[in-house]
């Protein structure tokens, strides 16, 4: 126990001691209001914001008007789409079906779509290359499954065939390469004529030509490094 200063009685010692001289705090000052909690004391050091207690209610967030019943449509749409198009991009006619759902009468959608088009916020074009891009590599797609799945997207087919027409067909045998040398792995125990269905099956339903598929399985089968498959092909 600490013994006040004015010798009436002792005060508790909590262990910790005058406030060091580099703190910029006497000994005598008041009590900052953030003393005794770790959250509040940390917030205080860092300029932050602490987390508030239970006990106390944090003031809520305002209230986003524009999503009121009686608020404006157009204030609507557009906040729909922003909060839409935040992260990620998306084609016309995934944004159209998205007012239709909340409502928003279709003179408004069209006309706020045309703007955000103007202003290059909403792009088919690059949707659909950026789709490519981000489908071909990392699912090993080939260009029919990604003309069906740009024409789900609501993508214009002339704006898909342009951007199918940039896939690279080596690009595109490669890949289908890569997917049967990955499924290769798990058929080793498979008879021959057996894993050759099951591969070309496979590729066709990522979109692979029949041609091609037979042809990358049987040149990937007779290549395969394995000596026991070598001997089962």
């Amino acid at each position: 126990m600490a013994i006040s200063r004015s010798g009436s009685r002792p005060e508790p010692d909590d262990g910790i001691g005058p406030p060091p001289a580099w703190a910029g705090v006497s000994a005598e000052a008041a009590v900052p209001d953030w003393a005794g909690g770790v959250s509040l004391g940390v917030a205080a050091w860092t300029g932050g914001e602490a987390k508030k207690s239970k006990k106390k209610r944090s003031t809520p967030p305002p209230r986003d008007t524009a999503m009121d019943p009686d608020a404006d449509p157009e204030s609507v749409a557009r906040k729909i789409l922003l909060d839409q198009l935040t992260g990620q991009a998306r084609s016309r006619k995934e944004l159209a079906d998205k007012l239709a759902k909340r409502d928003v009468p279709d003179d408004v959608a069209t006309r706020l779509l045309d703007r955000f088009e103007e202003v290059g916020l909403v792009d088919d074009a690059a949707f659909a290359r950026m789709w490519i891009s981000s489908r071909q590599p990392g699912k090993g797609l080939a260009r029919r499954a990604l003309a069906q799945e740009l024409r789900r997207k609501g993508i214009d087919d002339e704006i898909a065939r342009e951007a199918l027409d940039e896939i690279d067909p080596d690009d595109e045998e490669e890949a289908a390469r890569a997917l049967v040398r990955k499924k290769l792995r798990s058929l080793r125990s498979v008879a021959p004529d057996v894993a050759t269905r099951r591969l070309a099956g496979m590729l066709a339903r990522k979109g692979y030509a029949p041609g091609l598929a037979y042809r990358v399985v049987r040149e990937e089968l007779r290549a395969d490094p394995d000596e026991s498959t070598e001997e089962s092909w």
